[in-house]
């Protein structure tokens, strides 16, 4: 999907085609959106997990459209404020770090790294030191660490440091990637996700940042290169920025060790949920747990049941509203 729109072209024609149709079969969409039947029931299932349409209950269900205000107002107003968020917080950090600069040599405030290699071993060499607490905003497409590589984050949790990161939902659909994140949490990570993150960042000990410098559109010119910000309002700034999107960030819970039952709910059912309001596909979700998708679907429909909604979004309220995650 194209950054910035809440529906990709084909997801887009779908839906306007369901609402002509009033009601659809997946095969019956397909031949009027000259689709596969696969690829009408991959874009069938994203537009059901945006609460965008209701299918009904058979080995061949037919296909409802719903009311797109209600399923995409909250995404549309929440994009709103975190771009005015962003606007502000970019203000703030140009405006503080040019009164920095101003009065201080900028050279003893941020040390520049070239190199994805000087990136990685910095990262390594900080995660060594840290006593206290470390920070991830962990986008997509890492540019120095693949979070399997992170061998340094067990040793750390060991130690006692707190760990805190924020995962790109993006970065939780990527192959191997919720596997590494779920190895983490069950260490001791916190993890939570958001649909996007500003930048990629790391802090450690409240002291020292490390952050990138080239955009991700620019990335394939030559060498990374990365500022490793000491105390100051800079670094002051960004841990505002981190601190402003954990409160917004949904909880990753991937761990399944505790056995209390929550209201009807078993271990899988919670863990299933998790995944679910942070954002993870079905398919992600059916690989995570070994079951078939008709299942994923078929226990998401039984906590609807005891939330007595008959949406996911519905869902992913109550749960949060009822303490279930």
């Amino acid at each position: 999907m194209q950054e910035g729109l809440l529906l990709d072209a084909r997801e887009e024609q779908a839906y306007r085609l369901l609402v002509g149709l009033s009601a659809a079969r997946s095969a019956e969409l397909a031949e009027v959106a000259e689709l596969t039947r696969h690829e009408a029931d991959e874009v069938l299932q994203r537009l059901q997990a945006m609460g965008l349409v209701a299918a009904s209950q058979s080995d061949d269900p037919v296909f409802r459209p719903l009311p797109p205000d209600v399923a995409l107002g909250t995404t549309l107003l929440r994009r709103q404020e975190s771009l005015e968020t962003a606007r502000k917080t970019v203000a703030a950090l140009s405006e503080e770090f040019r009164a920095s600069a101003s009065r201080r040599d900028a050279h003893h405030l941020v040390e520049v790294i070239v190199g994805a290699t000087a990136l990685r071993e910095r990262l390594r060499d900080l995660q060594e030191s840290a006593r206290e607490e470390i920070l991830w905003f962990c986008r997509a497409n890492p540019l120095a660490m693949q979070g399997a590589d992170n061998t340094e984050e067990y040793g750390a949790l060991t130690r006692g440091v707190r760990y805190r990161a924020i995962y790109e939902r993006a970065l939780l659909e990527t192959p191997g990637e919720l596997d590494s994140i779920a190895e983490g949490v069950s260490w001791g990570e916190e993890a939570r996700a958001l649909p996007t993150l500003p930048v990629r960042l790391a802090i450690v000990d409240r002291s020292t940042a490390v952050c990138p410098l080239v955009r991700d559109d620019e990335l394939g010119i030559g060498e990374p290169t990365a500022a490793v910000i000491s105390r100051g309002q800079l670094l002051d700034a960004l841990l505002a920025l981190f601190e402003s999107h954990w409160e917004q960030a949904t909880p990753v819970k991937l761990q399944r060790g505790d056995s209390a039952e929550t209201e009807g709910l078993d271990d899988n059912e919670r863990f299933l949920l998790s995944l679910l309001v942070a954002g993870v596909p079905d398919k992600s979700i059916a690989s995570q747990l070994g079951i078939s998708r008709r299942t994923v679907q078929r226990r998401l429909d039984r906590m609807m049941a005891l939330a007595g909604v008959d949406t996911r979004t519905g869902l992913a309220f109550q749960a949060a509203k009822r303490g279930w995650i």
